[in-house]
């Protein structure tokens, strides 16, 4: 430690040691601030990065089914995705016949996916309400059909191996010699 001397001409050392430890230079302190600001930077890629990385799993045709107090359901969703926008269509299958809607007010987020399925059943609108967690192929989706009921299902991406019709080869007739 360097020696210092106050105004009397008397040596100092626990003056200088108090300058020296004080807030006007310490080489530490832009390195701290350069760490926080990385660590929020990765935070914040990180988050952006899932919701990302989350559209594009969810994009596509899915498949899955239920039974509800109506009989057995059988649907396939259609979804699109623009940014955190979730847009496309439900188609259902039921007893009754089948309905094809475009979903509305579709949203991915770092929670999951949610929209809505607006049912014109007869002459009533019902607005059917979806929440659902994206884990690899399978979305597990929470079903809220307004004040009625709700289910829980798994909906699987239809891998375009499974999207293509099953075709057999014609038979030829034996050629006559």
């Amino acid at each position: 430690m360097r020696e210092c001397s106050n105004q009397t001409g008397q040596t100092n050392k626990t003056q200088y040691a108090a300058r020296a430890n004080s807030t006007a230079f310490n080489p530490s302190q832009p390195m701290k601030k350069s760490i926080t600001t990385l660590a929020l930077l990765a935070l914040a890629s990180g988050g952006f990065a899932f919701v990302t990385s989350a559209a594009d799993s969810v994009a596509g045709k899915w498949k899955g089914q239920f039974d509800s107090q109506i009989g057995l359901q059988k649907y396939t969703f259609e979804f699109k995705v623009d940014g955190d926008k979730l847009t496309g269509k439900a188609v259902g299958e039921r007893e009754m016949g089948t309905n094809e809607v475009q979903i509305t007010e579709g949203k991915i987020s770092t929670n999951g996916i949610s929209f809505v399925e607006p049912l014109k059943f007869d002459d009533n609108e019902i607005r059917i309400e979806y929440t659902g967690k994206v884990s690899g192929d399978e979305i597990k989706l929470h079903r809220k059909v307004g004040d009625f009921a709700e289910e829980d299902f798994v909906v699987k991406r239809v891998k375009d191996a499974d999207a293509k019709p099953e075709t057999k080869p014609e038979a030829k007739p034996a050629a006559k010699p």
